[in-house]
């Protein structure tokens, strides 16, 4: 990976930022989507239909760039289990759609394993030396739930503990698994900009004042905070009257759990090209009277405000005469971090 175009600059007042040609480039794009997203911890949808003993529900991790194929699996004991949907002799996708079974069977040559993973039965296979091996099992991946929510990591690179450590400090009695889900209020937006435009542009309340005019009657803007932590950040946006509006945290590298008077609005950013993104909006609701107040009210707008700054970013960082800029040291911290952060993958 080029360093000139993401560097690990620990001086904010110094540093610029990234090198315009790292939103624009096919192979940094894909040095991303190994070093970064292939490492890093991903939601994987809340886990209200794996409830059961013997559910089996199949996952895509991350459509469009990782496109993993994931089996939720919960045994018969209740451990729930995330497993590669691959069967381990010739490929073939073992669970299309959610069921309930006391064991997994691949449909091609019905190759069986137990809901831990353990291969139990193969015909044609006898005689064979070493049968079966540690091959011939489904590995069960590193996986972590928080509040009826699935996250799991193909190889993490840093501990799942360390991204949930603000929330738990900031919301110590969060009971996210009592929340509603509310599909009504589901969204699914995609746009012609990087992701990391998208992520950046999320980390920063600079830009409220000038782009948001229905959400700066919901805050009290001059005494926005800034917090940052390991893998992750916080912004505390408070209203008027000093009561907490919204808790903006992001979870490095694309989602963001957006807790109001309300409940939670949860995003997840999934890159599609150095020039396509979606973002997934899900909602929780515990308190459906707040709902439409606040700073949390009018989500919609906010996010096509967001997206148009975004695409007009994206098409700016063609220019011939742009390359970087610098960083504001009071409004960009959270920008900075995610850099840094990104860089610190692409390095190691």
């Amino acid at each position: 990976m080029d360093n000139a175009r993401v560097t690990d600059a620990a001086d904010l007042l110094h540093a610029r930022t990234p090198d315009a040609r790292f939103y624009l480039d096919a192979t940094s794009f894909a040095a991303v989507r190994e070093r970064v997203f292939a490492r890093s911890w991903l939601w994987l949808g809340d886990l209200a239909d794996a409830e059961a003993p013997g559910s089996l529900v199949p996952r895509t991790l991350l459509p469009g760039l990782l496109d993993e194929p994931l089996l939720l699996a919960r045994d018969s004991g209740g451990t729930l289990r995330c497993l590669p949907n691959v069967c381990t002799h010739r490929g073939h996708l073992l669970v299309d759609a959610p069921c309930r079974r006391s064991d997994i069977r691949c449909p091609y040559h019905s190759r069986r394993f137990d809901l831990a993973g353990t291969m139990t039965f193969m015909p044609g296979f006898e005689g064979v030396p070493d049968f079966p091996g540690g091959h011939d099992h489904l590995r069960s991946l590193p996986f972590e739930t928080f509040g009826g929510h699935g996250f799991v990591s193909l190889d993490p690179a840093f501990d799942f503990d360390s991204q949930l450590a603000p929330i738990r400090q900031h919301l110590p009695g969060l009971a996210l698994e009592t929340l509603v889900h509310d599909p009504s209020r589901d969204r699914t937006f995609e746009f012609d900009a990087h992701w990391a435009l998208y992520v950046e542009n999320y980390l920063e309340g600079l830009h409220i004042p000038f782009l948001h005019p229905g959400l700066m009657t919901a805050l009290d803007w001059p005494r926005y905070r800034y917090e940052l932590h390991p893998w992750g950040n916080l912004q505390l946006g408070l209203d008027e009257q000093g009561g907490v509006a919204a808790h903006y945290f992001w979870l490095f590298p694309n989602l963001m759990l957006n807790f109001y008077p309300w409940g939670l609005s949860l995003n997840q950013v999934q890159p599609l090209g150095p020039a396509r993104t979606r973002v997934v909006f899900r909602s929780y609701v515990a308190r459906p009277e707040l709902l439409g107040r606040g700073a949390g009210g009018a989500l919609d707008a906010v996010e096509m405000e967001d997206e148009a700054a975004v695409q007009s970013v994206q098409r700016g960082l063609r220019s011939r005469l742009y390359r970087g800029g610098r960083y504001s040291p009071q409004h960009e911290r959270g920008v900075h971090q995610f850099h840094r952060l990104l860089a610190r993958c692409l390095d190691a």
